[in-house]
């Protein structure tokens, strides 16, 4: 959460990637450096372990501050340890 910039009970966006499923929820802080993404009540039943999700949240900012904001990507292995991280989408092209 730290990493990427998430606060304890921010509104995060969910995209599992592997049912298709798309949900908001809110963030809970677990165990530091457990490697645990946990979805709980409800949202649970969007998620199974294992599956590949990814967690976005979205900020609303006056233009000046657009311009200046930095997105954090935090791209994760397998076993939730960090891979790398950037501050940019990189381009893809079909």
């Amino acid at each position: 959460m730290d990493l990427a910039g998430i606060r304890e009970y921010e509104e995060i966006h969910v995209w599992n990637v592997t049912n298709g499923k798309r949900f908001t929820t809110y963030a809970i802080r677990g165990e530091d450096d457990s490697g645990i993404i946990s979805v709980n009540g409800g949202a649970a039943h969007q998620a199974d372990v294992g599956d590949l999700v990814i967690i976005a949240t979205f900020g609303d900012f006056t233009e000046v501050e657009a311009n200046l904001h930095k997105p954090r990507l935090v791209y994760a292995n397998p076993d939730n340890t960090v891979n790398h991280t950037a501050n940019c989408i990189p381009v893809q092209i079909a």
